[in-house]
Formats: structure tokens, C-alpha cells, sequence
């Protein structure tokens, strides 16, 4: 049978070490259409996949810390001169964009990378994404947040502000929807205790979030 020509293939673990990766754990998948700028600088887990057109922009003093468990969903955008970290059983839905370092919209400064750096002011910090975090599609994090364990992320919503945990939150300006079940950590740990790897990727279901 021909090979299917419009599902992309997958980079493993053994080929990100040979790129020269930090550091990577076990049952690692990058789509081979991603661009990833500043290798040296990403860290990833085990049981971590990351789906296609996803740019990863880790230069200066930068990292992208990504732990075990974690999904990236296609065109995403990480720009992490500053610092990202993605904790355990994280996800990101389809285009989501996280910003550690933004000009300034003020109009007191230049902007853009075509001008040099003293003629612009950034905000800038490392955003933090604690475990079991989920955010739905086309959601924007900007720099200097923590989002906290359990927090859900409706989709299309801005982040500006440090998010309390186990809450569900929506919208631009984001707001609280209600608080987010726990339930999950019970299925965590079952998981972990069974020491299950991630199954054969289901393409029919990656998108539905």
C-alpha cells in the first residue's frame, strides 16, 4: 500500500539527541515539520508529542522546559527567550501562542526585530505552566504568568495574569467559569502506578478538544 503523503512523519527521541537536544526522555514524538531554533536549549520528558507546524524560538539565554506527558497541538508558537516551562500532564489545543518576551505597544519605543534593541523596551518574564493544565485552541500567554496546577484555558482566551489553581477560566478579558474537578489525579495515579507509555498516536481523534 502507498504511504500516506499527507500525514507527516515524526522525529523520536534518538533523533533529537542527534540534533543535540538538552536533554529528552522516553516515547518522544516531533513532527518533522515543526522549526525549533535553540535545541541546545530544550528539555523534554517522556511520552511527549508534539504535532506538526508547531516553532519553538529558544535563543539568548533561553529554555523550553517540557515535561512527561504533555501534547503540543499543531501551529503552535513558543517563543521562549526568556523561559517556558511546561509541567506533567500539560496540554496545548491547535495554535496556541506563549510569549516570554513582547515589545512594548505603548508607542514610547520602536518595535519589531528590524530595529536594534536600544531603541525598544520588552515585557519579559518566564511563564510557568504548572501540571494538568489544558488550554483550548488559539489561546494567547504572555509573559511574567504562572498558571497554576489544574487550571483549564477556555479556547481564544488572552492570559496576562497569574491564574489560581483548579479553575476553569474563558475569555478576552479572561474571566473564572467555575472551579475544575480533581478527579483526574486519581486517574494520574493509576497511570503512573501501571507505568503506562502513551498508545499508537490516533490520528482521527488528535484535533477534538
Amino acid at each position: 500500500m502507498t504511504k500516506n503523503p499527507f500525514i507527516t512523519d515524526y522525529y523520536t527521541e534518538e533523533d533529537l539527541k542527534s540534533f543535540g537536544v538538552k536533554e529528552v526522555g522516553k516515547n518522544v514524538k516531533v513532527a518533522k515539520n515543526c522549526t525549533i531554533v535553540g535545541i541546545t536549549n530544550l528539555s523534554i520528558g517522556s511520552n511527549v508529542i508534539i504535532d506538526e507546524h508547531c516553532s519553538f524560538i529558544i535563543t539568548e539565554q533561553g529554555f523550553l522546559n517540557i515535561g512527561s506527558y504533555v501534547h503540543i497541538g499543531s501551529f503552535s508558537h513558543l517563543l521562549a527567550t526568556d523561559g517556558i516551562e511546561i509541567q506533567d500532564f500539560s496540554g496545548l489545543s491547535q495554535g496556541v501562542k506563549i510569549y516570554s518576551k513582547t515589545d512594548d505597544y505603548s508607542g514610547n519605543t520602536l518595535t519589531n526585530p528590524t530595529t536594534p534593541n536600544k531603541y525598544k523596551n520588552y515585557k519579559k518574564g518566564k511563564v510557568l505552566i504548572q501540571e494538568h493544565v489544558i488550554v483550548g485552541a488559539g489561546s494567547v500567554i504572555l509573559p511574567n504568568v504562572t498558571i497554576e496546577e489544574g487550571v483549564a484555558i477556555g479556547a481564544l482566551a488572552v492570559v496576562s495574569t497569574n491564574l489560581k489553581s483548579w479553575t476553569i477560566y474563558y475569555g478576552n478579558p479572561i474571566k473564572k467559569l467555575t472551579n475544575r474537578s480533581k478527579n483526574l489525579l486519581t486517574q494520574k495515579i493509576d497511570l503512573l502506578t501501571k507505568n503506562q507509555n502513551v498508545p499508537d498516536y490516533d490520528y482521527n481523534n488528535r484535533n477534538k478538544r
